[in-house]
C-alpha cells in the first residue's frame, strides 16, 4: 500500500494538469469575439467599396434618345440612339414588327440597319431588301431621334448665343443673312442607267426647292425619270432631308437622287 500511494499521486497530479490545460485552451477562442466579428465584416466592406466606382462610370457623358414610334404595315418600329461626343455610338430598335414571317424579316434587317446607322451617322441608309416596310419605319424613327438631338443642341447653343447678342445691330445682320436663299448643287451620283444630280435652294435653314439637273434618259428611262423625279423633288422639300422614300419602279434613280441630295445638304450645312 505504501508503494502505490506515490504513483497514484503522480497520476492524479498529471491528470489534473492536463485537464487544466484543456480547459484553458477551450476558453481562449470564445474570449475574443471582436476578432471574429471583424473578420466577418471585412468582405462586406470591400464589396461596398467596389460598387461605387462601377456605378460612377455607367454614364460617361453619353446621351440616349428615343425616336418616334413609326407605324408600318406590319407593326411599329422605334429606334433608340446612344450619342457620345457628337457621334452615334449605338443604334437599336426597341420596337420592331414580330409574329409570323415578320420575325425573320426583323432578325434579318434590324442588325444591318443598326450597323449602317452607326457607320453613316445619319438616316441616309439603304433599305434592306425584303424588309422594305421595316426599313422605311426604321429610317423615319431614326430621323426623328436625330431631329430631337439637333433640337436639343440648338436650344443649348441658342441659350449661350442670346447672352452674347445684346447688341441689336449684330442680331439683325445675322437674321438678314439667314433669310437669304442659297442654291447648292449636289455631287453627281452614277447609277446603272445614268447619272443623277440634284440642285436645292435653301432659305432660312429649309429646302424651298429641289430639282434634278441630271437624270437617266433614253428608252424606258425617260418614263421612269418623268414618273419619279417630280415626286422625289416634292418629297425632298416636304421632308427637308434626304430621308425620303424611293419611288416604286425607279429604284436606281431614287437611290442616286437621295445620294446627290444628301451631298447637297452636306454642302449647305446639313
Amino acid at each position: 500500500m505504501r508503494k502505490t500511494h506515490p504513483i497514484r499521486r503522480v497520476v492524479l497530479a498529471t491528470a489534473a494538469t492536463v485537464s487544466g490545460v484543456v480547459l484553458l485552451l477551450s476558453l481562449k477562442p470564445s474570449s475574443d469575439p471582436a476578432s471574429a466579428s471583424a473578420a466577418g465584416a471585412a468582405p462586406s466592406a470591400a464589396a461596398a467599396g467596389q460598387e461605387s466606382p462601377q456605378g460612377g462610370t455607367g454614364a460617361a457623358g453619353a446621351t440616349t434618345v428615343d425616336g418616334d414610334a413609326t407605324q408600318t404595315q406590319y407593326g411599329v418600329v422605334q429606334v433608340r440612339l446612344t450619342v457620345a461626343n457628337g457621334k452615334i455610338t449605338q443604334a437599336q430598335a426597341i420596337q420592331a414588327p414580330k409574329g409570323g414571317t415578320s420575325d425573320q424579316k426583323t432578325a434579318l434587317s434590324v442588325p444591318q440597319l443598326n450597323k449602317e446607322t452607326v457607320a453613316a451617322q445619319s438616316a441616309n441608309i439603304d433599305s434592306v431588301s425584303g424588309a422594305t416596310y421595316t426599313s422605311t419605319g426604321y429610317k423615319q424613327s431614326l430621323q426623328s431621334a436625330l431631329d430631337k438631338l439637333k433640337a436639343a443642341s440648338a436650344s443649348s447653343s441658342s441659350g449661350s448665343a442670346s447672352s452674347g447678342s445684346s447688341s441689336s445691330g449684330s442680331s439683325s445682320s445675322s437674321g438678314s443673312a439667314q433669310a437669304q436663299a442659297k442654291t447648292v448643287t449636289g455631287q453627281v451620283a452614277q447609277t446603272q442607267y445614268g447619272p443623277v444630280q440634284v440642285r436645292i435652294t435653301v432659305s432660312g435653314g429649309k429646302i424651298t426647292k429641289a430639282e434634278a439637273v441630271q437624270a437617266p434618259s433614253g428608252g424606258t428611262s425617260d418614263q421612269k425619270t418623268a414618273l419619279s423625279v417630280p415626286k422625289l423633288n416634292q418629297e425632298a422639300v416636304a421632308a427637308g432631308s434626304a430621308n425620303i422614300d424611293s419611288v416604286s419602279g425607279a429604284t436606281y434613280t431614287s437611290t442616286g437622287y437621295k445620294q446627290s441630295l444628301q451631298s447637297a445638304l452636306d454642302q449647305a450645312g446639313g
